[in-house]
């Protein structure tokens, strides 16, 4: 059976919504976003997880995100630029979910 698919976009709302306060967001696991420099933190935000990889204190891309549904959406560095969630996100959209990532 195959995992239904989620939209770069799709994935972006919900990214969206955490930035303007709308949706609360939690980590999942023991690290948080300075502990993982470099590296991969899971995030839950109303039944969505994300993956995110933090690239040296900055939102990297979206390695991978599942709605409650059990939809997602996978990361391919292959795939041509605006296929992954972060890159729909403005610049203050950015900054803002990177400062929550960072008290986490």
């Amino acid at each position: 059976m195959n995992t239904p698919a989620l939209t770069p976009r799709e994935a972006y709302q919900i990214l969206r919504d955490i930035a303007q306060g709308i949706r609360p967001m939690r980590r999942i696991g023991e690290q948080g976003w300075s502990e993982v420099r470099n590296g991969l933190l899971t995030v839950e935000v109303d039944g969505w997880v994300f993956t995110l990889y933090n690239d040296g204190d900055a939102l990297g891309h979206c390695e991978r995100c599942y709605n409650p549904e059990g939809a997602a959406y996978i990361f391919d560095a292959g795939h041509p630029y605006g296929t992954n969630p972060v890159e729909f996100m403005s610049q203050w959209e950015r900054q803002r979910v990177e400062g929550m990532l960072q008290v986490l």
